[in-house]
Formats: C-alpha cells, sequence, structure tokens
C-alpha cells in the first residue's frame, strides 16, 4: 500500500484543513454545539459542494472515487475540528448501506440523492442489547393493507435528530440473531407512527431514540443482501470512527504539546521537565501506533472477508484504547484547566470516548479478532517441553 496522497488525496485534505481553519473554529463549533439543531445547515450545504459526501463511494457507484481512504482523510480532519455535522450518519452508515444495495434504478436514485446531502439520512440498526453485533435485529416487519409495517425500536441513532429518512433495519423471519431474515427499509422521517427522542451525548453530538409503532416502510432489500450492505456500512463507519479518533489524538497531542512550551513552573516552561517529556513522547508512539493500525485496515478493505475483519476489529482496539490514552493524558498535562467546557483538550475525549463505543466497543471488537484468528497448533518440539 502506498501511504503517501495522491493529487486528488491531498487536494481533498487541504480543503478540510482549510475548512477548519476558516470557517469551524473553536468558538464557532461551541456556539453550534448550543443551537437547537446541533449543527449548521448551511455547512452542510458547503459539504454537499465541496463533493464531501460522495468522496467514499467509488464512480461507479456514484462518488467521486475516493474509496475507504478518501473516507479516512475526511475523518481525520473531522475529528481535530471535532466536527458536530451527522457526516458519519449521512456520508458514511446510510450512503454506504445503499451502495452495498443490488444494483437497481432505485438505489441509483437514493445514491444520488445522499451524494447531494438532501435529505439528510441516517441508519437506524443499533438496539439495546446488540452490542455492536450486525445481524442484532429485534424489530419486526410484517406486510398489512398492502404495505410493509415496521414496529420495534432503535437507539442511538446517529444524525437521527436531523433525518428526513431513516434507512431502518427489521427482521422478517429468524429470531433476534439470525443472520437470515434481515429487511433494509426506507422510512420517512414524519411517517406516520414514527416516534423519535433526540437527546444529547456527552460530546455534544445529536442522536435520536426511535420508536416505530406500525410504521410503514418501502423494502430495499432483504436476506443476503440486506445483511451484506449492513454488514458494508458498519466496515465502512468503524474505519472512519479510527480515522477520527486518530485526527482528535493528534490534534489533543500537539495542543498539549504548545501548552507546556508557554507554561511555567518554578520559573521554566513545563517542557523543560523530563517527566513530562516522557509522558509525551509515550503519547506521540500512541498516536504513530494508531495511524499504523488504521493503514492496515484501510489496506484490508478490498481484501479477504476474514482479512478484512480481522484487521478492522484490530484497528477498532487498539485506536480505541489509544486516544483514550493519549487524550486522558493531554487533559492530566493541562492541569484543572483541562477539565474546564472552555477549553478544545477535554473535548477531545469525550469525543473519542462516543467513538470508541461506536459500533461495538473495545471488547466487543477483542471477541470478533480473536474469531477470525486461526488458532495454529503449538509445534511438537515445543510441546515436548512441557
Amino acid at each position: 500500500m502506498d501511504f503517501n496522497h495522491t493529487e486528488e488525496q491531498t487536494a481533498l485534505a487541504d480543503s478540510v484543513a482549510r475548512f477548519g481553519e476558516r470557517d469551524y473554529d473553536w468558538d464557532s463549533r461551541r456556539k453550534l454545539a448550543r443551537s437547537p439543531e446541533g449543527y449548521s445547515p448551511a455547512n452542510w450545504a458547503t459539504f454537499a459542494e465541496l463533493g464531501w459526501f460522495g468522496a467514499g463511494l467509488s464512480e461507479e457507484e456514484g462518488g467521486f472515487g475516493g474509496g475507504p481512504e478518501g473516507t479516512a482523510i475526511l475523518f481525520e480532519g473531522f475529528g481535530r475540528m471535532l466536527l458536530l455535522e451527522p457526516v458519519m450518519a449521512h456520508a458514511v452508515l446510510a450512503l454506504q448501506a445503499l451502495a452495498g444495495l443490488p444494483g437497481n434504478e432505485r438505489r441509483t436514485d437514493l445514491v444520488e440523492q445522499a451524494v447531494m446531502g438532501d435529505p439528510v439520512m441516517a441508519l437506524a440498526h443499533d438496539e439495546a442489547e446488540g452490542w455492536g453485533l450486525v445481524s442484532w435485529v429485534g424489530t419486526r416487519a410484517g406486510q398489512a393493507g398492502g404495505a410493509w409495517r415496521l414496529t420495534g425500536g432503535k437507539i442511538r441513532v446517529p444524525g437521527g435528530q436531523a433525518a428526513g429518512q431513516f434507512l431502518v433495519s427489521a427482521r422478517l423471519s429468524g429470531s433476534i440473531d439470525d443472520t437470515d431474515g434481515i429487511g433494509l427499509f426506507l422510512v420517512d422521517g414524519e411517517a406516520a407512527g414514527l416516534t423519535r427522542k433526540g437527546y444529547r451525548m456527552v460530546d455534544n453530538h445529536l442522536v435520536a431514540d426511535l420508536a416505530l409503532d406500525g410504521v410503514e416502510g418501502e423494502l430495499l432489500a432483504q436476506g443476503p443482501d440486506a445483511l451484506a450492505a449492513l454488514t458494508r456500512a458498519t466496515h465502512h463507519g468503524i474505519a472512519a470512527a479510527c480515522a477520527e479518533m486518530l485526527g482528535a489524538m493528534d490534534a489533543a497531542l500537539w495542543q498539549t504539546r504548545d501548552y507546556l512550551l508557554t507554561r511555567k513552573q518554578f520559573g521554566t516552561t513545563l517542557n523543560n521537565f523530563q517527566a513530562l517529556q516522557h509522558r509525551m513522547a509515550d503519547m506521540l508512539i500512541e498516536v504513530e501506533l494508531s495511524r499504523s493500525m488504521l493503514f492496515q485496515a484501510l489496506a484490508a478493505m478490498a481484501g479477504p472477508e476474514g482479512e478484512r475483519d480481522r484487521a478492522l476489529a484490530a484497528a477498532k482496539v487498539a485506536i480505541s484504547n489509544s486516544g483514550i490514552f493519549v487524550t486522558r493524558n493531554a487533559i492530566q498535562l493541562h492541569g484543572g484547566i483541562g477539565m474546564t467546557e472552555e477549553l478544545m483538550v477535554g473535548h477531545f475525549y469525550k469525543r473519542v470516548w462516543v467513538l470508541a463505543s461506536l459500533l461495538g466497543n473495545a471488547d466487543h471488537h477483542l471477541d470478533q479478532f480473536m474469531d477470525h484468528t486461526p488458532i495454529e497448533p503449538v509445534p511438537a518440539d515445543i510441546a515436548a517441553l512441557g
């Protein structure tokens, strides 16, 4: 894998960095976090104009050819600025699920709408006891009055408060964790019987719990096709979350470096204390380890299923743990001021905590890693040693 950016990837990274510097300073972000919408519709329109929503899709699928690497570039930049807009919900989880559906005119139309950013879309899949398992679907779907009707609930739907349309997973047959019998439905955000309860997460991102009581939905896929779409969305979501955590911990590291260069204690700046130098070195090692793990995961995205699943699980575990370590230490090295709402560094820690639990926490992905790792028999000469 070539770790150097292509011309197009460099331009994409530069556009994200310029947006963060020009239009998304810390004061602007704090105002958005306190607003009722929780994000800026004007920024959303800008993202659509810049082509960011389609950056993670190939041209054949209706995107702009960036693939997972394009998504990672975007989200590493978003992590540095602590972006509030629901791009993960719309452009990764929902759009990648749509792109994973069987090719037909309806899919093409929906992908085009999503790339243009209107309406905002969200994937409603997680349920209270699912814990990141893609096949866990308890919401039920059945036909009544010539239409599909969905009954059940979804929790912590990213972008759920802003979404105009939902992609909702529901079970057509089988038990709650069967890999078969799942359907994927398109549901209007104003559909009768749909109730959403929006709330703010610890990182100031707005999510929603959905209650569905006989809600009408359009069946887009079922069986293996629906599971494949949900699996694809989950894989791309994990890669995007890892990239965003990398951006957040990288920004926290260098903000901490700048603080140590200016803050004085006992007549000298804090960067001269050897213990703090060692702490910063440990943080830098974790950041670079995370970068390597992300590269490994991106390289495996197009590989065999077992290799891909193992690499993504390993990346989620390692980067989650590293992100919490780096951002926690960044707060400690800032001292009491690091705990305040006014300083950005503490918010990196909150965002990493949320991302670490998104699409399955580290414990879940450690189990997934072990499930996809073949156990080699102990060589006879070593076994003989007792």
